[in-house]
């Protein structure tokens, strides 16, 4: 499919009413069409890996052709530039979660984005760089455990940050450590139960939030069955 062909595919998918849905949401309503993730994964089967596609949907600057972007991009062939270039452009939580948990996690620089980008100012920037660590935690089977508590100082200092799409990929990156393995859980635990004795209301939501999943029954369920018990 061409670049006309896709937009075109999009635009006849277009639905006012989950633009409005999603705007109360927290998705920027700007530049989008309402299609569905459904249909995104659709057309993203049919058209396959397309790199050059890929850059033409996201210059496009509509909301679903990004996410379209995310999904098609060849992981491979993402150079840094182009990272830091959309990376630059993100202006919703939903684009910014496909980019990073669809393609840049993938990248063979993720790791050292999600250093750089937690330390940055932009609140999508340092999103970002929060959804990479939790994406590591989920996708990169191999890592060792210190590689993640190597973050922790970073979400020690992103804890306090108040803004709303920040505090919460904060804590997906805590809780995502955390139910790696027992090791990991232990380690994350501990770190939320100290954020829990900060000053700053959004440390200690991202605290309780974390200690709910981390020492509930569901994962501590989950760490049994793998160990055999």
């Amino acid at each position: 499919m061409t670049r006309e062909e896709v937009l075109q595919y999009l635009k006849e998918r277009a639905n006012p009413d989950n633009v409005a849905g999603m705007a109360r949401y927290g998705i920027n309503p700007q530049n989008t069409l309402g299609v569905t993730m459904v249909a995104l994964r659709e057309v993203a089967k049919t058209i396959g890996k397309n790199h050059s596609l890929a850059i033409e949907l996201w210059q496009s600057g509509i909301h679903e052709a990004r996410i379209l972007a995310s999904l098609i991009d060849e992981p491979r062939l993402v150079t840094e530039e182009q990272a830091e270039a959309w990376v630059l452009d993100l202006d919703s939580w939903d684009v910014c979660d496909q980019l990073c948990s669809k393609l840049l996690d993938k990248t063979r620089f993720a790791w050292e984005k999600a250093k750089e980008w937690t330390k940055r100012d932009e609140e999508f920037v340092k999103r970002a760089g929060f959804v990479l660590i939790a994406s590591l935690a989920v996708h990169d089977k191999k890592a060792e455990d210190t590689r993640f508590t190597a973050f922790f100082p970073l979400i020690r200092k992103g804890a306090d940050d108040s803004r709303n799409f920040v505090k919460k990929a904060v804590n997906w990156a805590l809780r995502q450590i955390g139910k790696r393995n027992p090791a990991l859980n232990e380690k994350a635990v501990q770190l939320a139960r100290e954020l829990l004795t900060r000053e700053t209301p959004s440390a200690r939501w991202i605290a309780r939030d974390a200690l709910r999943e981390l020492t509930g029954e569901k994962v501590q369920l989950r760490f049994a069955k793998r160990a055999g018990h």
